[in-house]
């Protein structure tokens, strides 16, 4: 089930952008699920969930908006393999 949400923004961001109203919400609606994911407070299928696109996509846009697909630290992974 989707919740419809009303958002007022200035009609000048969709020119500034260069993006229709349409393209715009998809586009805030990635980035938002983006950097939730960078933040670690959802998974990658919750945050493709959010941003409406697949998985495969979510990590297409992971990688354009420069966000890494791995939520572990090097210290973390060193870690796990000492311990294997």
């Amino acid at each position: 089930m989707n919740i419809p949400i009303t958002i007022e923004l200035p009609e000048t961001v969709f020119s500034a952008l260069r993006r229709s109203p349409v393209e715009f919400v998809d586009e805030m609606r990635l980035a938002a699920a983006v950097k939730w994911y960078e933040m670690q407070s959802v998974s990658q299928a919750k945050a493709a969930e959010i941003a409406g696109v697949s998985r495969h996509a979510f990590l297409e846009a992971l990688a354009r908006f420069g966000v890494s697909p791995f939520q572990i630290t090097p210290e973390e992974l060193l870690e796990d393999v000492s311990r294997d």
